[in-house]
């Protein structure tokens, strides 16, 4: 039974966001595919296998996995510019090496010790509101608010390959399967740091970048920074409850403020959006 879990869920879920967001957009795909459809697996998967105390500590460690995330992003946004027209490889490459460089680089230093949930909550959320800010800053004119569904005007809209979704699924079922398979050799630390790592967002930015060009990669970017904060809520009520509460309890609980905080970080930066517009 837990083996088809680490086979069936978290890849079935992958393959769910990536469907939506093609028929959305990219910022919807990247604000769906944040959800923690990979690492709520791993989580519940070493709940099962671990118990609470375990699973409460690699929760914790998950949270500072959400820092190492919101570096990637910013670092994959920038590569992606920088290296736009490189004759020595494709962007979508130098951006992706870089980016998964600098994310295993700060999982390294970030799970050399256990850190209390609530300290590594102020990690996640501040470094979360800084990679925020920093790739505002760094787009494209309108990058990040492409029409939804619409590719941008300079790149013709492709199709992806037959195999872009089993290639997807196979490759978060390996993730699962390598995290939750070392856990016990791991200990909750590694595994939770390791749980955020963004295989199911650097395939959605990848192709949005490979396929539509920087403004359909800053706008992949901007939906993971928006569902950032679900995540974070997500990890963090599974740290402080799962002991006191029990799997089912705090997992549900923690699935629901997740899927509650997508509208209001939407809302919120909608309304960002507005208010310089009203200013000026």
């Amino acid at each position: 039974m837990i083996l088809l879990l680490k086979l069936v869920l978290a890849p079935a879920l992958v393959v769910a966001s990536t469907l939506a967001g093609r028929r959305w957009g990219p910022s919807v795909a990247g604000t769906l595919v944040v959800l923690p459809i990979v690492a709520g697996p791993i989580l519940f998967i070493a709940h099962l296998e671990h118990g609470r105390e375990f699973t409460a500590d690699a929760a914790s460690a998950s949270l500072l996995g959400l820092v190492s995330l919101a570096l990637f992003l910013v670092v994959f946004q920038a590569s992606a510019r920088r290296f736009a027209g490189s004759r020595i490889a494709p962007a979508w490459a130098c951006a992706l090496l870089i980016g998964w460089a600098s994310c295993l680089a700060a999982d390294a230093v970030l799970a050399v010790r256990e850190i209390p949930a609530l300290l590594a909550l102020c990690g996640a959320v501040s470094a979360t509101a800084w990679a925020t800010r920093i790739s505002a800053h760094g787009r494209s004119p309108g990058g990040g608010r492409p029409r939804r569904g619409a590719a941008p005007a300079s790149s013709p809209a492709l199709v992806p390959p037959w195999w872009d979704l089993p290639a997807r699924g196979v490759v978060t079922g390996l993730l699962v399967l390598a995290v939750t398979g070392g856990a016990a050799r791991l200990g909750p630390e590694l595994t939770g740091v390791l749980a955020p790592f963004p295989i199911a967002t650097s395939v959605v930015a990848v192709f949005a970048l490979a396929q539509g060009g920087s403004v359909a990669a800053e706008a992949t970017v901007a939906g993971v920074l928006r569902g950032l904060w679900g995540f974070i809520a997500f990890c963090f009520l599974v740290a402080v409850l799962v002991v006191p509460l029990g799997g089912a309890a705090a997992f549900g609980i923690a699935a629901i403020a997740s899927l509650a905080t997508q509208p209001a970080a939407r809302l919120i930066s909608a309304l960002g959006r507005r208010s310089p517009a009203m200013r000026a």
